[in-house]
């Protein structure tokens, strides 16, 4: 992988993945929506660009996509309305994934949720309820395109150390947001990830020997 556009750039999730890649020798762009958190991606090594993912259309997606080699989503609305949620973690995502088929970027890593799926279990009436579709909704868009797609799925994300080692999220329990961000750098570099779903947990398998089993 070389040059890799990370969306959402701004979390704490992308935040940990662009200063991994760029660790690795990587070119990351990192999408931010406001531009005082320019100095904090530009602190991980990556080059911020400034864009409105939400409000953008597939065409002007596509021109932010192009040129890349990788797509990775972490953008969320990060628990605000039912709306914005819909808006951001289901259409906004589904446009990206359109727009880098459009942009001829094949490569596409998302960060999703380890209990998406229809029996995610949330009901309707739960606050959570938006946020568990968009992201089961996403995740069956993504893994039934023609993109070289890995998703993964974390449990609920903590901001402990990293450990550098994950489990099978079976059942869902916790992780850090830097093992996390480890295991997206980890399926980047390694194309046996490629049709995969890694539903994860902190755990006792180092990351790399996970993505490649």
């Amino acid at each position: 992988m070389n040059n890799v556009i990370v969306l959402g750039g701004h979390g704490r999730v992308a935040l940990h993945v662009a200063r991994l890649l760029s660790e690795a020798g990587d070119s990351v762009d990192a999408v931010i929506r406001k531009p005082e958190q320019q100095d904090d991606v530009r602190a991980t090594g990556a080059e911020p660009v400034v864009a409105d993912i939400e409000q953008l259309d597939i065409a002007g997606l596509t021109d932010l996509l192009r040129g890349h080699d990788a797509v990775v989503w972490s953008a969320g609305a990060g628990g605000g309305s039912a709306e914005r949620t819909w808006a951001v973690d289901r259409d906004a995502a589904i446009r990206t994934m359109h727009a880098a088929l459009e942009a001829d970027v094949s490569r596409y890593v998302l960060v999703s949720w380890a209990d998406a799926g229809l029996g995610h279990g949330v009901p309707e009436d739960d606050d959570f309820f938006a946020y568990a579709e968009a992201k089961t909704v996403a995740d069956a868009v993504l893994r039934d395109s023609a993109l070289d797609w890995t998703v993964v799925a974390p449990s609920t994300l903590t901001d402990d150390d990293a450990t550098g080692a994950v489990e099978s999220a079976d059942p869902s329990s916790s992780i850090a947001r830097a093992d996390v961000a480890a295991v997206v750098v980890a399926a980047l570099h390694d194309d046996a990830s490629v049709g995969k779903t890694f539903r994860i947990n902190t755990g006792n398998v180092p990351i790399a020997e996970f993505v490649r089993s």
